[in-house]
This record gives C-alpha cells, structure tokens and sequence, in this order.
C-alpha cells in the first residue's frame, strides 16, 4: 500500500519540524497527555500516521495539526514551511516556547481553518488583522501575555467571524479597546474568556443575553464596569467569573436569572443591594468564590447544605463566631448545630473537596467533623483566631492544610504525618509546641512546601539523610529554635525559597549553600541568627531575595547575582569598601547595607544603577566624601538613609528628581550647607532628617505655595541654624496641621519597614516602624531668636514639639493651649519671660513637659496633667512658685539673676541619656505605641538599652562651636 500521506505535505512537515529545538524536559510530564511531539516524524514515514497529525481520507492532505504542548522551542517566520499546508482546518499549537515570535499574518491565510489554538506559546506583539479573514473559525484561543490587540482588529474580528463558538483572548493587552465592541458578537457563542486583559469602561449587558453563552470569564479587569440587565431574563450560563472587576453584582438578581449556574467566582466585587441572604436557584452550585468582599456577621452556614457543592471559597471577609458542631441529640449523625444561634444549619458535606474560610475573624476550635470529610484535598483556615488543638483527620486525602496566623497550640497531630498526598502544609505563627524530630516530615513523599515557622516548636534534624523531599520547593523554619543547618538539603535540586530566620544557628555558612550555586534557590533568609565567619563570592544565579541581618559576618562586602530585588545585610561586622560590582544590581529595589563597618567613598552609580530602587540604606557606617549628585529622572526612590556616617560637603541638586521620596534622613554626618528650602517641593516627602550636622544659616521664607505639603517628622536639631523660626512654614505644613489617620498603619513596603531615631520626651528612640500619625518638630540646639508666633498653634496635629537649647524670647504664647495632641512640649534653656499660660492645662494628652532654665514667674498652674509634672520641669526659673517647687506663691519674689546662665550644660530627669526602644512580638518590632506606654508609666529596664553618650557631650560641642 502506498503512503497516503500527501508528499507536498509531508515534506513540509519534516521542514517545520527542524526549525525547531525540542524542550524534552517538558514532554516528560505533558506527553502522557497529549502525545503531541515531532520526535516520531520520520522522514519516509506516512504522515498521516505521525503523532498529532491528520489527514483528509481521499485526498491525503493534512487537515489537522494538533502539537499542544509539543516542547517546539525556537520562532516562526513568516516564510515557514507551516503556511504551505493549504488544507489545515485544525491548529493547536498551544503551550511551546516562539520565543517572543510575532504572530504572522500568514494565519490569516487558512481559509478552511475552524479550530485555531496559539495560545501561551510565547507569541509576542500584536494580533494581525487579517486573522479576520479566517471566516469559517468556530473555535479561536490566542490567550497569553505580551500580545496586544486594537479597537480595530478586533471589529474585525466581531464583524467577520459569524460562526465563533468560543473566543478566548486571556491576559491580551486589550487597554485600547472599547468593551461596547463586544456586543456584536455571534449568537452562537458559547464561550468568552477576557480574563485579565487591562480592559477598562462599561462592559454591555447584552452579553448577558447571549443565547447559547455557557462560559463568560471578566476576571481581574480591575476598571471594567458594567450591570446585570435589570429586567426579567434568564441566563444558560454555567460558569460566570467577575473576580476582581467593578461590574456591580446584584445577588437578588443573579440567584434570580442564573437558574444554571455551576461555578460562580465573585471575588473582590461590587455588590450592591442584599447579599447571600437566599441562594434562589443556586441549587445546582458546583464551585463558589466569595472571597475578599468585606463580608460580615455570621457565615451562612446554610451554603453547607448545596448537595452538589465541592468547592466553597469564603476567605478574606469578615466573619466572626464559630463553626457549627454536630448535634448529639438529633437523630442523624451528619446534621449540624449553630449553638449561638440554637438551631440546626445543615448536614455535613461529604464531598466537599475544598474550603478556603482564611482570612476572617472566626474563633473557637476547629470542629472534629472537617477531619471527617473524606474527599476533602484542600483546607485553608489561615489567618483566624482559631484556638484549641489541630483534629485528628480520618482520611488521607489532603493535598493543602493552611492553619497559619491563629492561636492553635498542643503537639501537631500523627495524623499530619500520614497525609501521603500533602503537598503544601503551613502551620506558621500558632502556639504549637514540643520537642520534634524532622524525620516524621519524611513520611510525606509529595511535600512541596513546609511553614512551621513562629511556633513554640524544638526542631532537630536526626535521622535524615539527602534524599529527602526532592520536589521540595519551600521551607520556612524561622524561629523554630534549631541550631544548625538543615544538612539534609545539600543534595536538594529544586528547592526555591529556604527561610530560617530568628533561630540559634551559630556557625559559618556551609560550602553546600554558600558555594553550591543552587540554580533553583530564589529565596534565602538567613537573618537573626549568630552566624559568623566571611562570606567571599555568592555563586547563587537566580537568586532575589537574600536576608542577612542581624549576624556576626565578617569580611568585605559581598555581591548578590544581578537578579537580586531585596538585599540586607544589615548589623553585621563588615568592613572595607563597596565594591564596584554593586553597579551591576540593576533589579535592586532594596539595599540595606546598615550598621556595619564599611568605610571609603558612596559609589557615583549608587544614584542611577537601578531604576527600580526604592529603598538606599547606608547608615551607621564610616562612609566619607560627599553624597553622590547622580540620580537620575524618573528614579522611584522612596527611602534614602545616609545617618550615622562621615559625610561632607553640601546636598546635591539632583535630590531633587526622587520625586517619591518620603523618608530623607542625613543625620549625624558633616554635611555643611544651608537650609534645602529647594527639599520642599518634594511632593511626597513625610521625614526630613538633618540633626547633628554643619547646616547654618537662617531657615527663611518657602519658594512653593505649599511647602513640604506631606511633612511630619523634621529634626533639625544640633546644627547652626540661626535666625527667627520659619513662621511661613508652619503656616503650611498641612500634614501636620490636620492629620486623618483613623487607623494603625506603618511606613515602609512589605519588605522593608521604615524606621529613624528621634528625640521623643528627652530620649534618642528609636522608632522601627514609623506609624503614619506621628508627627514631631524638633529644632533643638540651634541659636534661633526672636518670640514664638501664635502660627505654631495650626499643627495641631503634632505631637511633640522641641524647641531647647535656643535664643528664644518673649513668651510662652497662649495658643500652644489648643494643640489637643501635643504630647511632649520642651522649651528648656532659652530666654522666655513672664508666666506659664494657664491655656497649657488643656493639653490633656501631654506627657512630658520642660521650661526649665528660662526666666519665667510666677505660679505654676496646676490641674490635669500639670500636677504630674516634677520640679525637673521648672529648674532654673528662680520667679517661679507652687507645687511642685517647695516655694510657695504670694510672697515678695525678686526677679531671676541676670547672671542665670543662658546655656547650662547639664540637663534633668532622663534628658542625659540616649536610648533605643525595641521589642518583638512574633518576630515583628513593636512601634513607636509601646514608648508611648513605657515613658508615660516608667521605664522599664527590659525595654531600653543605653547606647552611647550623654547628651551633655554634645551641647559642649555646640557651645565650643559658638565660641
């Protein structure tokens, strides 16, 4: 028998076979599937008899090609021999690598096609029009980033492809496109899917009454919106996903005309109206996604009751109370019990196979019948406040278990340990507790991710050898008191983030980790540890993400490969130079290179070798020089944190272009300028720190019509400004005039928190998180004159106020009465006169007090906070008289001594030290609240820790400079 394959054909095959590589590494797993490989053509073989080839009967010409995920690696031109095949009707060549290739108009050429499948093959740029001309298409998946598609193509494409049964163009840059366009489209459709494709407007509701659609997918266009047709309809719709959109969803009317529904995905919508009150004519639910709309009150339990539910996502809302319990006095064993609300919700559901309620306020323990489902894969129950024990699970069925973030404690049942399909388990941030052996771990052969991290837990690692869970992936072990690497992991090839932070690891780095140059680690966490030794050259390719803070390291610094984001090597012992290969991170986003000893001058790169960096932290360093002047435009830089060094000369123009900068902290340097009044324009800054260094000059008048509009912490104290205060910039400072924040926030990103010292009631602190509320001036130790304006008075916002160790006069303006949040006020060792205004005693928030060393009379007020006020507060102010002074009022006073001296170098009642206040709770440093608490009630040894020198020290230095 001859070959039927027609030759033309096969000879074009065999062609568009070597013009490609093949990824076998991917067919190992997607061949059993599909079966689709060019590796069995065969020149001299029928064609038609070729694995994903077929043939037309009669007349031998392909007519069907289907190489979905065939490993092809390489691009298609426009003159491949593929578009010669004249006769193709079916093309699938979906999941291979194009590498970016464009898609050719040559598709457009296949007059016959119905069935075209390109999607995630790595096709690039933008759909062709003539894809348009394929009129006899029933079936068209172009889905896959980095491909685009315009208003026009895509007209053509409504207008021209009458038959379409399914369109699928997920993750296509749409943007340019008007959703109104897809109102045109066949009503024969019977599968849309636009998933994530930056489409933006309101989508038509006319879609809504397609005839034959069964699957609409709107998922994760974050700007799309739209509304449900408000008359009376109904939908043959099965499967309906608006995740993550703005099209208002109306449940009434949904449960109402969508009487086929089976998989429903509303996460993070826009419902209006009456929710989840009646399910309607949801009966026949297969899959729900609820998750992530601010949903409260009880969980309707009720949901439990769908016979055909198997997959239920209600996470990320906020419900409260607890699970029902099976009811011991009904008959059957399966119905369920809401004891809050005495009565019965429903039946257990025996073929649930997942349920995902993270992220809610749920209490109570976890009820004995979810260890009892004996389909159940997927149990997530994260982020709750869940108490009591783990259960017991029945069977072994589960492939995730998410308990993290809640309060569960005891031992970690046996029955985890028999789960022979979990793949992912997380029982970080609980209280669960003992004395653990590893090796139970290796009974779990699918293991991909393990989190036991933040428990109570003793790890030890006898019994493993290397070999152990070679598909895993994650392992977070971070203060799981171990003291030693996990040597078990050597020989591990696909491990992708290892985390073992806050531990008791004290010892060099192993070669295995340091040197292997693992090609899969992309995550490395190692801080928090006593690890010591050098670290030389970091062989890791691919890695990200590399933690190093808080050890004992030692050695120069070392270099991170370029694909790095976040690197910290913070609190460490190194020393010597930055190398030059630091200009070689051009994904950095993060660099903390703090408190270390590294000396020489800041690279120039430092300022434009990476356009994505976000946070520069070099302080408590020995860098000198000046401050590179190289940042570049459009740079995206939002903390730069330069104190605690030996840096000299003035700022450079060029700060200026970090347009997102908020934390600006140069203390503690040699910088010698005057005031940066060009800073102010900056329109995001919130932090400007300049204390301690060679500024002069007078402050003067603001250049912009809003100054330092986003201002709340600015210390410029220690320096040699001169002159009246800036008035004009009080007058402007609105962040601090009228601060709304209703709730605890922090500066800073997920990876880094922003932190600086400042002088809060006498006490150098040091705040690691910044709460977005705290607002602070201090201008202390400076040589300003002249009286306080009332203009201070509008930032009544601020909470504390520094104004010591000046030149001031005049005195104490009534108005500083109004600032109602005001919690610290010093004004100490100036040259103020007349009386403490009686207006202070409203300021019921303040805490710390000090006009001592003034030329103040008369009787101190007293009431409220005053009469917890100590003599420190008054010292120095001989015409003062009432408590807390043991002089009395109403006897002759003479005036204060003109000899009284106008800078006193000693200072009172706490003001003498310097202290950093720092706390952990579940590895996370307590804020700036807890120093509200310690120094409003004492300081407790526990929670400060003297750092360094007095104060006194440093206003000698003042005072010998204004000699």
């Amino acid at each position: 028998m001859g070959h039927l394959c027609h030759p033309h054909d096969s000879s074009a095959l065999l062609q568009f076979k070597n013009s490609f590589s093949i990824d076998t590494s991917s067919l190992e797993v997607e061949t059993t599937l599909y079966s689709n490989s060019t590796i069995s053509w065969q020149k001299g073989n029928d064609c038609c008899t070729w694995s994903g080839v077929t043939c037309e009967k009669m007349t031998g010409h392909v007519i069907g090609l289907n190489l979905g995920f065939g490993g092809l690696q390489g691009n298609i031109h426009s003159n491949s021999s593929l578009f010669s095949l004249g006769h193709l009707n079916w093309l699938d060549l979906s999941g291979n690598d194009f590498r970016g290739s464009p898609i050719s108009s040559k598709f457009g050429g296949f007059v016959s096609m119905t069935h075209l499948d390109l999607s995630d093959s790595n096709f690039s740029g933008p759909i062709p029009s003539e894809i348009s001309h394929l009129s006899n298409l029933v079936s068209l998946n172009l889905s896959q980033p980095s491909v685009t598609l315009d208003a026009s193509s895509l007209n053509r494409i409504v207008q021209n492809l009458t038959n379409l049964k399914e369109l699928e163009l997920s993750l296509v840059d749409m943007s340019s496109v008007v959703p109104d366009s897809f109102k045109n489209l066949s009503s024969s459709l019977t599968t849309l899917s636009l998933y994530s494709c930056n489409l933006q407007g309101k989508f038509p509701e006319s879609i809504f009454h397609q005839p034959n659609l069964r699957l609409l997918d709107l998922g994760y266009n974050y700007n799309l919106t739209g509304n449900f047709p408000k008359s009376n309809w109904s939908s043959p719709l099965e499967t309906l996903l608006l995740s993550h959109t703005r099209i208002s969803v109306d449940w009434s009317h949904l449960t109402r005309n969508f009487k086929s529904l089976r998989d429903l995905f509303l996460s993070n919508c826009s419902f209006v109206g009456s929710y989840l009150a009646f399910l309607g004519n949801l009966t026949q639910i297969m899959r729900l996604d609820l998750s992530s709309n601010s949903f409260g009150g009880q969980i309707p339990w009720s949901l439990l009751n769908l016979e055909s539910l198997v997959y239920l996502n209600l996470g990320g809302n906020n419900y409260v109370g607890q699970f029902p319990e099976v009811d011991s006095n009904s008959t059957s064993i399966s119905s369920l019990y809401d004891f809050s609300k005495q009565q019965l919700v429903g039946h257990i559901p025996r073929h649930l196979i997942l349920l995902y309620l993270d992220g809610n306020q749920l209490n109570g323990t976890i009820p004995s019948w979810l260890g009892s489902l004996p389909s159940l894969e997927y149990l997530e129950l994260g982020g709750n406040r869940l108490s009591g024990n783990i259960i017991q699970f029945q069977s072994r069925s589960l492939s995730l278990l998410g308990l993290r973030d809640n309060k569960l404690d005891g031992l970690i049942p046996r029955s985890i340990y028999e789960q022979v399909n979990l793949q992912v388990l997380d029982l970080s941030s609980n209280n669960l507790g003992g004395n653990l052996e590893f090796e139970k771990f290796s009974k779990l052969p699918s293991l991909s991710e393990l989190n036991l991290s933040f428990n109570h837990i003793s790890l030890s690692f006898n019994h493993l050898n290397n070999n152990t869970w070679p598909q895993l992936e994650l392992l977070d072990l971070s203060s799981c008191n171990i003291s030693e690497f996990p040597y078990f992991l050597r020989a591990s090839q696909n491990l992708d983030m290892l985390y073992l932070s806050h531990n008791r690891i004290r010892a060099d780095i192993p070669k295995w980790l340091l040197d292997s140059g693992k090609d899969s680690l992309r995550y490395l966490d190692l801080s928090h540890n006593s690890l010591t030794g050098t670290i030389g050259q970091l062989r890791w390719k691919k890695l990200e993400y590399l933690d190093l803070r808080n050890n004992s390291l030692q050695g120069e610094l070392p270099i991170p490969s370029p694909s790095t984001f976040f690197f910290s090597i913070s609190n460490n012992q190194l020393t010597g130079e930055m190398p030059p290969t630091i200009c070689s991170l051009t994904r950095l986003e993060i660099l903390d290179l703090s408190s270390n000893k590294l000396s020489g001058k800041i690279h120039q790169c430092i300022g434009n070798f990476s356009q994505s960096l976000s946070v520069l932290d070099l302080r408590n360093n020995k860098f000198h020089g000046m401050i590179p002047g190289t940042f570049s435009e459009g740079n995206v830089l939002r903390n730069l944190d330069l104190n605690g060094n030996q840096l000299e000369g003035s700022l450079p123009p060029t700060l200026l272009t970090c347009r997102e900068l908020e934390v600006l902290d140069l203390g503690n340097n040699k910088i010698q300028d005057t005031f940066p009044n060009w800073l102010e324009s900056l329109p995001k800054l919130q932090v400007l720190i300049l204390r301690s260094n060679k500024f002069y000059g007078e402050i003067g008048f603001p250049e912009t019509n809003f100054p330092f509009q986003k201002l709340r912490i600015m210390d410029l104290s220690y320096n040699r400004f001169s002159g009246l205060l800036p008035t004009k910039y009080f007058e402007h400072l609105t962040a601090m005039i009228n601060l709304q924040e209703h709730e605890l926030k922090y500066m800073g990103e997920g990876y880094y928190q922003d932190n600086v010292v400042v002088t809060i009631k006498g006490f150098e602190i040091e705040m690691v998180k910044i709460q977005t509320f705290f607002t602070s001036i201090d201008f202390s130790n400076n040589t300003f004159r002249g009286e306080i304006s009332n203009a201070i008075s509008k930032l009544k916002s601020l909470k504390g106020l520094n104004f010591s160790h000046n030149e001031l006069t005049g005195t104490i303006p009534p108005s500083f009465g109004v600032m109602c949040n005001l919690e610290w006020l010093d004004l100490s060792s100036n040259k103020f006169v007349g009386d403490i205004p009686e207006q202070l005693t409203n300021l019921t928030s303040l805490e710390k007090f000090n006009v001592s060393k003034n030329r103040l009379v008369g009787p101190i007020p007293h009431g409220k906070q005053f009469d917890t006020f100590e003599n420190d507060s008054y010292s120095g102010n001989t015409g003062l008289c009432g408590l807390p002074l043991s002089k009395t009022c109403g006897a002759c006073q003479s005036p204060p001594s003109s000899l009284q001296q106008e800078d006193d170098l000693e200072h009172g009642n706490g003001f003498d030290w310097k202290v950093v206040l720092m706390g952990y709770a579940s590895g996370v440093v307590i804020g700036i609240s807890v120093g509200y608490l310690v120094f409003s009630n004492g300081t407790p040894d526990w929670l400060v820790k003297v750092v360094g020198r007095k104060q006194r020290r440093r206003t000698v230095e003042i005072t010998h400079r204004r000699a």
